[in-house]
């Protein structure tokens, strides 16, 4: 067991509106070790709020959330990692400095494989273009790089794939899995819909 969610709702949702919901309001719902999970609702459903409770930055919720195997006060460090909907990357700096800024931090990939990733995500030549000039699946590729340059037990990814097309999106979610493979981690991927290319293990709705 990694993550266990009882009775769970964010506190500006009315129990109405999740009552059909199979994560929300459930007595138990369990995100299980090196699993892959797919979360899907339309818009405005809460599925961003419900990745933002397990990464500790939404508080505002009802019921409980709790951790197995997982170092709370470590979650940012090397535990959990996150590609947000907004992807936050620091325009200023180029494509390569957003990655580097989480790896010089945990050393945990080397420069030759992160370019080579770079490489795998049909982005060699943006290494040294600020994030700034960068076209959204672009920011978005570099914010997936970035996720995979650190530690961690669980890979949470909020509708990473919206802006890109299906051939770089086969490509992508199978490196994911396979570093996730290489984590031992576990994969949850809030989604619109078009989720086969994760070969999830159980998709839920919200």
């Amino acid at each position: 067991m990694l993550i266990e969610l009882n009775n769970l709702k964010p506190a500006y949702l009315s129990d109405k509106q999740v009552s059909d919901s199979q994560i929300y309001l459930q007595e138990s719902v369990v995100f299980e070790k090196e699993k892959r999970y797919v979360i899907e609702a339309g818009s405005g459903k809460g599925k961003s709020s419900l990745l933002n409770i397990i990464y500790g930055v939404h508080e505002k919720y009802e019921g409980a959330l709790h951790y197995h195997g997982i170092k709370k006060d470590q979650i940012k460090k090397d535990q959990i990692s996150y590609v947000f909907q907004d992807l936050k990357l620091f325009k200023e700096l180029t494509a390569l400095e957003n990655v580097l800024l989480k790896n010089n931090l945990t050393q945990h990939k080397e420069i030759t494989v992160i370019k080579e990733l770079f490489n795998q995500f049909g982005l060699s030549k943006q290494l040294n273009q600020s994030a700034a000039t960068l076209s959204l699946g672009q920011k978005q590729r570099v914010a997936i790089i970035r996720s995979l340059c650190m530690p961690y037990k669980l890979l949470l990814m909020d509708e990473p794939y919206s802006h890109l097309d299906d051939d770089n999106m086969k490509i992508i979610m199978e490196i994911i899995k396979n570093d996730a493979l290489e984590n031992s981690a576990s994969i949850i991927i809030a989604s619109l819909g078009n989720s086969t290319e994760l070969d999830a293990d159980q998709i839920l709705q919200i």
